[in-house]
């Protein structure tokens, strides 16, 4: 019986290999987090409330490529090398940025932020004061102490000076420390002026986003 080689085109396999890295290093989640997307394709977030995602339909695009070339350069296997390479795109890089932070970054770049315990309520304290009260869950991974300052940022890039992240932001940074390998809960706690404010809110919950930064480096997570 014939042997089928399983590589067809090597040249065309290294094109998909390029395509693919590519694509992976584009929604790498490191130092910055991914974009929070109302559409999420193949791990890609191609669509955010503020419209198409431009990086992430390229990297998109450069996947499709990717698998593409990867079928046409092979003899066999296709759907299952396609399967992998899926598999591998979606979650290679989380894998890759989290090793990375736990194992060899060092100041603010070994802070994570746990953005879905993440969360700041707000309710009227009197006729014209907003009460806030936001908690941060962080863990520094590394050995030594960071110090830092925070900020709040609105997930969905809105900008509008009454929403409640700005109005908590009006006194920002605010200064925090990890200690090595410290799990702590920062909190920032505010009473806001809103006499002088139109139709503020008077109560409510937010999951926010932060910026985080130290010296000359930032990071949003």
């Amino acid at each position: 019986m014939e042997r089928i080689e399983l590589i067809k085109n090597k040249r065309l396999l290294y094109i998909s290999f390029a395509f693919m890295f590519v694509s992976m290093a584009l929604n790498f989640p490191f130092p910055n987090a991914s974009p929070y997307g109302n559409t999420n394709i193949l791990g890609r977030s191609v669509e955010t409330v503020n419209g198409i995602n431009v990086i992430g339909m390229i990297s998109l695009g450069l996947l499709m490529a990717g698998l593409y070339f990867l079928v046409t350069s092979l003899n066999q296997y296709h759907a299952r090398l396609v399967v992998l390479a899926i598999v591998m795109a979606i979650f290679l890089p989380h894998t890759l940025a989290d090793s990375f932070q736990k194992h060899f970054a060092t100041g603010i770049y070994a802070i994570s932020y746990n953005s879905d315990k993440g969360d700041c309520t707000f309710e009227m304290a009197n006729k014209t004061t907003l009460h806030a009260v936001c908690k941060l869950p962080m863990k520094n991974y590394s050995h030594k102490d960071v110090r830092f300052t925070v900020a709040l940022r609105e997930k969905y890039g809105d900008k509008n000076d009454m929403k409640p992240v700005t109005l908590v932001n009006a006194n920002a940074p605010y200064n925090a420390m990890l200690r090595g390998k410290e799990n702590k809960t920062i909190i920032i706690e505010r009473e806001i002026d809103v006499s002088h404010i139109k139709d503020h809110i008077e109560g409510g919950e937010l999951s926010p986003g932060i910026i985080i930064t130290s010296g000359k480096y930032k990071r949003q997570l």
